[in-house]
């Protein structure tokens, strides 16, 4: 459903992202990781089509990211680390933007609210205004809008940012339960959160891959934990 091919960005003098390859199918969570400045962001923004790369291309779902944006974003539900929203608007008038522009209208409208506020669990906010909200609260507004319209990918940016420790499991849960019906990539610094919902794992330094292979594989190998693994990968692994 998701198929990298050589995706290249570079912000000036630095290679955010540097020639990446990878494929996600259906009943996929594949777990992104990698240090800050390693090129996360930059590759899910450009899946999303909110960056263009400098050279290589994306299909998801088939669409293009170059020549197809529009088909690629009606594919998606995406979650951005600083996801934006209108601080004036209660969250029902968020949401209800969100339906007009993805086009959700009449009956289908009601459906999906009806289904996405209890799946978010933010009945209890819908009337309020999103400048009202604490972070855990937005993260999930957040998360309701990328889930509206039902869509067969997710490209999800620390979605459990923000949330505590009830609010995580919640998220976690809500995940595992989509996870056989869609492909989602979950980007994250909470190791626990990889080994829970992640059948997947590629770790990206310094806008090179450098490890795509399962949470369980890459513990059995190096014999230690994931937060170990991870640590060894990204401090004394070398990129050409």
């Amino acid at each position: 459903m998701i198929d990298v091919q050589r995706l290249r960005r570079s912000f000036g003098p630095v290679v955010a992202v540097d020639d990446i390859v990878f494929k996600v199918q259906k009943g996929d969570v594949l777990g992104f990781l990698g240090p800050n400045g390693a090129g996360k962001s930059t590759a899910m923004k450009m899946l999303a089509c909110f960056l263009k790369p400098d050279s290589g291309t994306a299909t998801v779902c088939g669409h293009d990211i170059i020549t197809d944006p529009i088909g690629v974003r009606q594919s998606i539900g995406y979650l951005a680390e600083n996801a934006p929203a209108y601080n004036e608007m209660t969250v029902g008038g968020f949401l209800n933007f969100v339906c007009d522009a993805r086009r959700i209208n009449g009956q289908a409208r009601k459906k999906a609210l009806d289904r996405v506020v209890p799946l978010c669990s933010i009945e209890s906010v819908y009337h309020q205004t999103i400048d009202t909200l604490s972070k855990g609260y937005r993260r999930r507004v957040g998360l309701a809008q990328a889930l509206i319209h039902d869509p067969q990918v997710l490209i999800l940016d620390e979605p459990t940012d923000g949330l505590d420790p009830n609010q995580k499991y919640e998220v976690r849960k809500l995940i595992n339960g989509m996870a056989k019906d869609k492909c989602i990539i979950v980007s994250t610094h909470i190791l626990e959160e990889v080994e829970q919902i992640c059948t997947r794992t590629i770790i990206i330094a310094r806008g090179k891959i450098l490890v795509d292979s399962t949470p369980q594989a890459l513990i059995e190998k190096h014999k230690c934990s994931l937060d170990e693994v991870f640590r060894k990968i990204t401090s004394t692994k070398k990129t050409a």
